[in-house]
């Protein structure tokens, strides 16, 4: 094998071990302002867009032990590949599929399981880990909440009944802000 073939399989390994996911895309039709503007936005998101030959990133995958999505690997492919949740890349480029309807998700890889492009739209769909955090808080906050009226109703009936769920919301939005940052810091 030609040693330069070798350097470009290799680092496409690399780069498919170190991330948690795989995302291919059929990139045919954009520009290439289109495409660096992409890039830049799954930049933002700790992903990284890549453009190799099909047949290259079919040896890579191969030697990285993942599942055989060799099929789907036809034509004008990209890889989209992250440090972190597939969330947010998957999120990123169905929004940019809505916004310039180009690219399009062919199929994925997360850990071992095969994705195809419906499943990849509906982890786009997914909230990120800090929405459902602060979802949660909100949910478990509520009952404090609502104790913390009645408590206002009952002691203090002269306040206005407008002014005790104000105190309640601004408590309560504190406090998820706290664990939010909390979360975010973990």
């Amino acid at each position: 094998m030609n040693p330069d073939k070798k350097i470009i399989i290799n680092s496409l390994l690399d780069r498919v071990n170190a991330s948690p996911f795989l995302i291919v895309i059929d990139y045919t039709g954009l520009t290439v302002k289109q495409f660096t503007e992409l890039r830049q936005r799954l930049d933002s998101g700790s992903a990284k867009c890549t453009v190799a030959k099909n047949s290259y990133m079919r040896k890579a995958l191969a030697e990285a032990g993942l599942p055989d999505i060799g099929a789907d690997l036809v034509g004008q492919m990209a890889y989209v590949t992250g440090d972190s949740e597939v969330f947010a890349a998957a999120k990123t480029i169905k929004n940019f599929e809505k916004e310039f309807k180009k690219p399009e998700m062919k199929v994925g890889l997360l850990g071992n399981a095969v994705l195809d492009a419906e499943k990849l739209k509906a982890i786009a769909d997914i909230p990120s880990r800090e929405a459902v955090l602060s979802q949660l808080l909100a949910l478990i906050l509520e009952p404090a909440t609502r104790i913390a009226r009645v408590v206002q109703a009952k002691y203090n009936p002269d306040a206005s009944s407008d002014a005790a769920p104000e105190v309640a919301a601004e408590a309560t939005a504190e406090v998820a802000a706290e664990a939010t940052s909390e979360a975010a810091a973990e």
